[in-house]
């Protein structure tokens, strides 16, 4: 079964202008919007999360203001919406403008879906925002950069992926303690962060080498002397085929390995990435 992240490379490659650029931009500035909204009056805000029964009798901005419901409350929101615009932004300068946009609003999707379908088969009305979105955010974050500090409470220096593991810990605690089907919701909202980060995570993992397993290192020096020898411009660290010997053939260069490393079309998604 190929890696879904293979399809989203692929369509994000063939459409670059897809997406909302600066997205977390246009979130941040909503939540505050609404934070200052309910810091007015704080009934305001109970128009803006998702009900699907309210939705269902017309409310239909539910689904829209939802996901910018502000993600704390108090003078903390302020901190919280700067955070995740940080985090956001980050993300898509890191993955760009198309990957970044599937990534936001297939967790405001699948939070959707969860409520509407939990209402439908039990009955069960949840009051949803989106803050488990923003927490696959942060964990995506902490997962591609976990040695990354930042100031906690503007004073202690901490890394990534120390706050994760306290983060990852909450959610776990709240899964095991929720009713039944609301406890599922947090499993659901991150799903979006196993897809598009399960396979990193999964790579990090020491493995035991095998017959057919590529020393990429090895391989990649053997390339560089090849191509000093030989009249060619790109030649696959994969399967070996070049320009010259293949001309019918494109070729990429991935830009989620570390360096600069040449694929053919076959492989440019479906290569294990170079990590140094």
């Amino acid at each position: 079964m190929k890696d879904p992240m293979n399809y989203i490379e692929r369509f994000c490659y063939k459409h670059p202008d897809f997406g909302v650029k600066n997205l977390m931009k246009y979130v941040a500035i909503a939540n505050a919007a609404f934070w200052l909204l309910g810091a007015v009056n704080p009934v305001l805000l109970s128009y803006l999360s998702f009900d699907p029964a309210l939705v269902l009798r017309g409310q239909i901005w539910r689904v829209i203001t939802f996901a910018l419901y502000p993600p704390s409350v108090g003078m903390l929101a302020l901190v919280a919406i700067y955070f995740y615009y940080w985090i956001g932004s980050t993300l898509e300068q890191y993955w760009g403008t198309p990957q970044f946009t599937i990534y936001f609003f297939s967790g405001l999707l699948l939070t959707l879906l969860y409520g509407f379908l939990v209402y439908f088969i039990g009955g069960v009305r949840i009051a949803l925002d989106a803050q488990y979105v923003y927490l696959s955010m942060f964990f995506s974050f902490a997962a591609l950069f976990p040695d990354m500090e930042v100031l906690l409470f503007f004073v202690l220096p901490i890394k990534m992926k120390w706050l994760a593991l306290v983060n990852a810990a909450y959610f776990v605690l709240g899964i095991a303690t929720m009713p039944f089907p609301v406890n599922l919701l947090p499993l659901v909202a991150v799903l979006n962060f196993f897809v598009f980060c399960g396979g990193d995570l999964l790579r990090r993992r020491p493995r035991k080498p095998s017959a057919n397993t590529v020393n990429f290192r090895k391989e990649s020096r053997r390339i560089q002397r090849e191509q000093s020898q030989q009249l060619y411009n790109h030649k696959c660290a994969v399967c070996g085929r070049t320009d010259k010997s293949n001309p019918e053939l494109e070729f990429r260069y991935c830009s989620r390995c570390a360096g600069y490393h040449c694929f053919c079309e076959e492989h440019i998604n479906s290569h294990i990435h170079f990590t140094e």
